[in-house]
């Protein structure tokens, strides 16, 4: 995919993806202070009853807790209620694991709402994109960003955002707490911090890059199953099961190989990491017991000074798990940016919605596909309104290419011509209302996996079942669905795959029908019909379309000698123009044409011709 506009930074996109999640997001922080501080809290405790109340060192107590204290009976009444040091922490465990789930429960509700907010809005900005965008970018590719990346996003916003909060939180308290107690093995402590840190940093630049590596050939082998999957039938028909899992082998082989690499870093840097963490505690439990056997640490400061020590360090550690999700996360979350900064079709709400009964003009129209030769070359024709043109032409002479850009699903640039209804550059009408108007038949349509009643209702819901079979009996196609056992209910595959090619044609040709457009376009869209089929459908189109704009794109001539004008176009030029009687009538390639495929016909229904049985 191409990096058009500059992408805004990471953290003011990740923001932006949280709207409507952010309250949930404050109260997951809330409880996880409070959780915090009871952790801290019960070490405490349990400082205070091994100094205060079984020793007789001083109470290290705010003045309140202490009056209070003195009024139940001061140390003595502690020593004969010991339950209630114990009875304290379990309260502390308890409150502190009520604040962990309610934690749990604010960021689930965060990270799924937001997460369905993203897929939502990736929906809505992907069926906006132009036609163009989808011809250039692999199908299985867009799947992988919407599924694979935005699980990778979350895993972190659902476990390492509120982590990150409480690391930060945890090293800030225990580092004042510790150093409180004791200054000489604080600053020991600390010393470990910034090796962390830094060495965190190094290794989260590595797994950025290893992991994009990793992540766009998970969009390769995507794309790789999702085309054998939609082409098994030509797979099938042509003996190529071996070839593609060749190819599937080699890609899968390449993303396996991508993410063992992945992995070897992250098992060096989570084994650095242990080290670190392992030595640091370590050297403080060591230390510390120097210090006490000294007495220059009470039992209870030491017991609590490791309990602190050990709360840090080891979130420490999970800081650097914490910028390696963050940097598989940014990658994510660039690869998901970059289709939402593409641009969409907009439709301006002042634009033109002019009568489409019109007569359409091609004028002096020059077009060529993004780094590709040019396909229509200085085209121009006159169309009336209510009339049927015809347009015949080889295998890339831009027939195909003429019906999309009437239909702009592709833009004419600025100077290469323009394409007018009624004497209104099409630029200028609104795009929906535009194709609202125009009926389009695809020579490959594409079906859903439906029943064969809603794919004819699809570009028309309400519709009736009366006029649903009206538009099939028109398309040719009313007996064989009624032929099928569940009639207009059968279900067929994904794409039509269930039906063959004349009756997907038949089906689409149905489902145009329904849309009463006033211009409509068949691009070889009877190619798979017989020519027997081919005349009955023409015969019903033309009752049925009287008033509309009918647009033929053909191979066969007999699907549009019967049209008003005829175009036939060689190498993006107009070659001929006229109607059937007047260009048989003089030398061109369609007269070739005609003698050719008539000859054939004769060919084909004479009995010299005939194969013997």
């Amino acid at each position: 995919m191409d990096d058009k506009p500059k992408q805004p930074g990471r953290v003011h996109l990740f923001w932006s993806f949280l709207k409507g999640g952010r309250l949930m997001l404050l109260l997951a922080a809330a409880s996880t202070a409070l959780n915090v501080t009871l952790n801290f809290i019960t070490p405490q405790i349990m400082r205070l009853t091994l100094d205060s109340v079984l020793g007789n060192l001083p109470f290290a107590l705010p003045a309140v807790l202490l009056s209070w204290l003195e009024r139940l009976g001061g140390r003595e009444f502690l020593r004969e209620h010991l339950i209630l040091c114990a009875a304290a922490s379990v309260l502390c465990a308890v409150c502190g694991n009520l604040m962990n789930m309610n934690t749990r429960l604010c960021m689930a509700r965060c990270s799924e709402g937001t997460l369905k907010r993203l897929r939502d809005r990736l929906y809505d900005h992907i069926g906006r994109l132009p036609y163009a965008w989808h011809v250039k970018n692999q199908t299985g590719d867009i799947i992988q960003r919407c599924t694979s990346d935005v699980d990778v996003l979350r895993n972190f916003l659902s476990n390492q955002v509120i982590e990150l909060f409480r690391v930060t939180m945890l090293i800030s308290i225990a580092v004042v707490w510790m150093y409180s107690m004791n200054p000489k093995l604080t600053t020991v402590s600390l010393v470990f911090i910034p090796v962390v840190i830094l060495y965190s940093g190094l290794f989260s630049k590595g797994i950025s890059k290893r992991f994009r590596a990793a992540d766009e050939a998970e969009g390769e082998l995507s794309s790789a199953v999702q085309e054998n999957l939609t082409g098994v039938r030509v797979v099938r028909a042509f003996g190529r099961e071996a070839h593609e899992l060749e190819l599937f082998e080699k890609k899968n082989k390449q993303f396996a190989d991508y993410w063992i690499r992945f992995s070897y870093l992250l098992g060096f840097y989570w084994g650095v990491g242990d080290f670190v963490t392992g030595l640091q505690v370590m050297l403080i439990v060591a230390l510390g017991t120097v210090l006490a056997v000294r007495g220059e640490l009470t039992l209870g400061e030491f017991t609590v000074f490791v309990a602190y020590n050990t709360m840090m360090s080891w979130p420490l550690r999970a800081f650097g798990r914490i910028l390696g999700d963050m940097s598989k996360m940014s990658v994510s979350l660039g690869r998901l940016n970059e289709i939402l900064l593409e641009e969409i079709e907009t439709d301006d709400p002042e634009a033109l919605k002019p009568p489409m009964n019109q007569d359409i003009a091609f004028e002096q129209v020059t077009f060529g596909y993004e780094g590709g030769p040019l396909i229509l070359k200085d085209l121009s024709f006159h169309a009336k309104a209510g009339s049927t043109v015809g347009i015949l032409g080889g295998t890339g002479s831009g027939k195909s290419t003429l019906a999309c850009l009437l239909n702009r699903l592709y833009d004419l640039e600025e100077g290469k011509g323009r394409i007018t209804v009624g004497g209104v550059d099409i630029r200028d009408i609104s795009l929906s209302y535009l194709r609202r108007n125009i009926g389009y038949v695809l020579q490959e349509p594409f079906l859903f996996s439906k029943t064969i009643g809603d794919n004819i209702k699809n570009a028309c819901p309400e519709s009736d079942t009366e006029a649903v079979r009206t538009a099939a009996r028109i398309a040719a196609v009313d007996d064989t669905i009624q032929s099928f056992s569940q009639g207009y209910d059968t279900m067929i595959g994904e794409k039509g795959i269930t039906l063959s090619g004349g009756q997907k044609q038949r089906v689409a040709i149905a489902r145009m029908l329904l849309q009463k457009t006033s211009i409509k376009i068949f691009d070889d869209s009877l190619s798979a019909v017989d020519t027997e089929t081919d005349a009955k459908i023409r015969a019903a189109l033309r009752e049925e379309a009287a008033g509309a704009t009918v647009f033929i794109i053909a191979h066969r001539i007999t699907s549009i000698m019967h049209a008003d004008q005829i175009l036939v176009l060689e190498e993006g030029r107009l070659s001929q123009e006229g109607t059937h009687w007047e260009l048989i009538a003089r030398e061109g390639i369609y007269k070739r044409i005609y003698n050719l495929q008539r000859q054939i016909e004769e060919d084909e229904t004479s009995p010299e011709g005939a194969e013997p049985v």
